[in-house]
């Protein structure tokens, strides 16, 4: 064989060795792709794994912080509304305490000042008896006392007698502390037991209309009796009481001498003289027509009027009642000429009397 035959051969023999290595790259190839294509999905699924297990952490950690946070959020509700629970119980607490006291206060009042309404009604219902019943006894020893003209015609007389003219009417000049006043003076201790045994809430006007109890009653008498109408009487430690007392007092004078009497009232300002009006309506049952210069109730903040007035309420005759609040440190010399005045002192220890 010659040298070309041999390099023929050989070339030969390389193509068929590279045409076999071809194929057999052609051969292996797929499954190279096929584990390359397994390696990469495994890497993709490892990769999802992990993708997965990271979004579960989050997943959590955002689960806890929003538990956290729900918690944070209904642990402060729950506190700010124990709070508003708690200052509304407070606030509650507080009206509870006020209305206590409101009504120990009101309680209070009507044990002392209107004796209960219970009392109320059981002492109107008796008195309004009581009432009747005495006013028909009064009826019926009135009628026994009549003395019924006779029917036979008089004698005429043969040398009758001038008649004399009738007294003239004196002027009230009360002095209920004399032995010759005896008359009035009993019936000012029982008009005084009246209005505290039976007081009568719904009477005429001039006649007391408000509970009197024994301390009031000792006021009045004490007055009457002791300083003969004339002087002053320890305060009842409050301008309502005070007034309750002269109330009593001017139903008294009133029942003895009807219109003919006066009352002037003294206060040093109008705060003042507007409760002893309203006291006086209230206690008496009159109403704002009974005040003024020419009615049943007068009312001064000076004494210089209230003097003039009453020199002209003598002067016509009648009889004027002066009362002096409690207020007023010093009495005017000249309201002591007249026949009945009435003060209240503040404190007979530390004041014992009146500056004149």
């Amino acid at each position: 064989m010659s040298k070309e035959d041999s390099n023929a051969v050989d070339q030969q023999r390389k193509k068929l060795h590279e045409q076999a290595l071809l194929q057999g790259e052609k051969q292996a190839s797929p499954e190279g792709k096929l584990k390359a294509d397994l390696e990469q999905l495994e890497a993709q699924k490892t990769q999802l794994k992990q993708e997965i297990k990271a979004l579960e952490a989050q997943k959590q950690q955002r689960i806890a912080e929003e538990t956290t946070a729900i918690k944070s959020a209904i642990a402060q509700m729950v506190e700010d509304g124990v709070k508003e629970l708690e200052e509304k119980r407070q606030n509650l607490q507080q009206s509870v305490e006020q209305l206590e006291r409101r009504r120990d206060r009101a309680a209070e009042e009507m044990r002392t000042t209107f004796a209960g309404v219970s009392q109320e009604l059981a002492v109107r219902v008796q008195g309004f008896k009581d009432y009747l019943v005495g006013s028909l006894q009064d009826l019926a020893v009135a009628a026994e006392q009549l003395d019924l003209p006779s029917l036979e015609e008089p004698a005429v007389e043969e040398n009758p007698l001038p008649t004399t003219p009738p007294p003239e009417e004196k002027k009230p000049s009360p002095q209920f502390a004399q032995q010759e006043w005896q008359e009035e003076a009993r019936q000012i201790r029982t008009l005084l037991d009246q209005y505290r045994a039976f007081p009568d809430y719904y009477g005429p006007p001039w006649q007391l209309r408000r509970t009197f109890e024994p301390i009031h009653a000792d006021r009045a008498q004490e007055w009457f009796f002791t300083l003969a109408g004339r002087g002053a009487i320890p305060t009842m430690g409050s301008r309502l009481q005070n007034i309750l007392v002269a109330s009593a007092i001017i139903a008294v004078l009133r029942e003895l001498y009807g219109e003919q009497l006066r009352t002037l009232v003294l206060a040093d300002s109008p705060e003042r003289l507007g409760e002893w009006r309203r006291g006086l309506q209230d206690c008496l049952g009159i109403s704002r027509s009974d005040f003024g210069p020419n009615r049943g109730v007068v009312l001064f903040e000076s004494p210089e009027a209230l003097i003039q007035r009453a020199d002209r309420i003598v002067e016509d005759e009648d009889l004027p009642l002066i009362i002096i609040d409690q207020s007023e440190n010093e009495v005017d010399l000249s309201l002591l000429q007249f026949p009945l005045w009435l003060a209240f002192a503040k404190d007979f220890q530390d004041s014992p009397s009146y500056d004149f």
